[in-house]
């Protein structure tokens, strides 16, 4: 559990007030809280049909990736980048979230309502490189293409 708890001081760091946000997030009783994004990471939000394809590929050519949100239902998969990746993305339905935006994040190791950790945080600050994430689309894209050719 030690992993988890680096991962929650990783993502708690960047509240307003990371004590205060750790124990309020540690009693919630969904288990999430929100999370200002842009200053240790920005959220690239995915399409699920195009997520779960892009994810495989990224498993498929690097060791580490960021961590990996999706939400209930997996109709949205988010992709944490470095700060500043979502103002200079452009990606037809592809959404960011990067500063002025907060996200909902769950408590790394414990189950919650709606949004999960496909890929959890470490604690170490892996964040996924955006161009090979965007390479990774257009191949998943390109599969998903050819599969509907079929």
């Amino acid at each position: 559990m030690t992993g988890a708890k680096t991962a929650v001081e990783w993502l708690a760091a960047v509240a307003p007030d990371p004590d205060a946000c750790r124990w309020e997030w540690e009693r919630n009783p969904l288990g999430v809280t929100l999370l200002p994004a842009g200053r240790a990471w920005d959220v690239l939000i995915l399409p699920g049909e195009l997520g779960y394809p892009t994810l495989d590929v990224l498993t498929r050519i690097i060791d580490r990736l960021g961590p990996v949100l999706v939400d209930f239902g997996d109709d949205r998969m988010g992709f944490f980048v470095p700060p500043g990746t979502a103002s200079r993305w452009l990606g037809t339905g592809v959404r960011s979230a990067g500063r002025g935006t907060w996200i909902v994040v769950p408590y790394p190791g414990r189950q919650s309502g709606g949004v999960r950790w496909l890929i959890p945080p470490d604690g170490t600050g892996t964040l996924t490189d955006p161009a090979l994430l965007e390479l990774a689309m257009h191949e998943a894209a390109a599969g998903l293409a050819g599969d509907q050719d079929r």
